[in-house]
């Protein structure tokens, strides 16, 4: 279980305030890459929330 799915089932549906990674992916052509975000419905750019102890060049290679 991720830490976040950890959080909410101890804090429910309220806010979390929390750290994340976001990567921008550049190529020759200046083409951006962008993920479809399932959960709503958007374009985005990759990247999500880390985890606990986590270092940020770690997160962003896993993302």
């Amino acid at each position: 279980m991720s830490y976040i799915a950890s959080l909410r089932e101890v804090i429910g549906n309220r806010p979390i305030i929390s750290v994340g990674a976001t990567i921008l992916v550049i190529n020759q052509k200046q083409e951006v890459l962008m993920q479809f975000r399932s959960d709503t419905l958007d374009w985005g750019l990759p990247g999500g929330s880390m985890s606990s102890g986590k270092r940020w060049k770690k997160s962003l290679q896993e993302k």
